[in-house]
């Protein structure tokens, strides 16, 4: 086991990302379809006001495949705009992503690359490695921005663990925005 290193982070100005994989999104549709690119752009407006009119600064993806490599893009788009931005990836074990494929590898390879900081929850693959990911997102912010549809989950499970904890969270649920982003 890894130990922990203390982020360098204001608590208070960082949020984290929680999400379903692609495939748990609408069925799995494609990623250049109009309503995946609705979504990303709500997702990518519950960031930017999370930016410039709440102060977050700090953003931690969880590196997996989805919401949370994309909302980390955005966020990395975003630091064009706003430089002081930056992005800790929570990688829940070393060798994370060796199996991802197409754009999926290169948004790993570019947010890892563009990231202030990355850190290793656990040293190799365990049937926990997951949970204590999450759990330390949740631990080192003060908001939760989740994409969820089913909330049982590891994204339902890393909400109810921010509820408990007493952190702030907002999901967007993919059942009630469905009709928006179809219409």
């Amino acid at each position: 086991m890894i130990n922990i290193v203390t982020l360098n982070n204001d608590i208070s100005k960082t949020c984290c990302f929680t999400g379903h994989r692609p495939e748990k999104i609408y069925g799995g549709i494609e990623f250049s379809s109009q309503p995946m690119k609705r979504l990303l752009s709500v997702v990518a407006l519950h960031i930017s006001d999370l930016v410039t009119k709440q102060g977050y600064d700090t953003f931690i993806t969880g590196m997996q495949r989805g919401i949370d490599l994309w909302a980390a893009q955005l966020v990395l788009d975003m630091k064009k705009r706003y430089p002081y931005l930056k992005v800790i990836c929570a990688m829940p074990y070393r060798g994370h992503g060796e199996d991802f494929e197409g754009l999926d590898l290169w948004l790993l390879h570019t947010v890892i690359e563009d990231a202030k900081q990355v850190i290793y929850v656990s040293e190799q693959y365990s049937d926990s490695c997951m949970r204590k990911r999450n759990m330390f997102m949740v631990d080192h912010s003060s908001f939760v921005l989740g994409v969820m549809g089913d909330k049982r989950s590891g994204t339902g499970m890393t909400v109810n663990y921010a509820k408990r904890r007493g952190v702030d969270y907002h999901v967007i649920d993919l059942n009630d925005s469905a009709p928006m982003f179809f219409a």
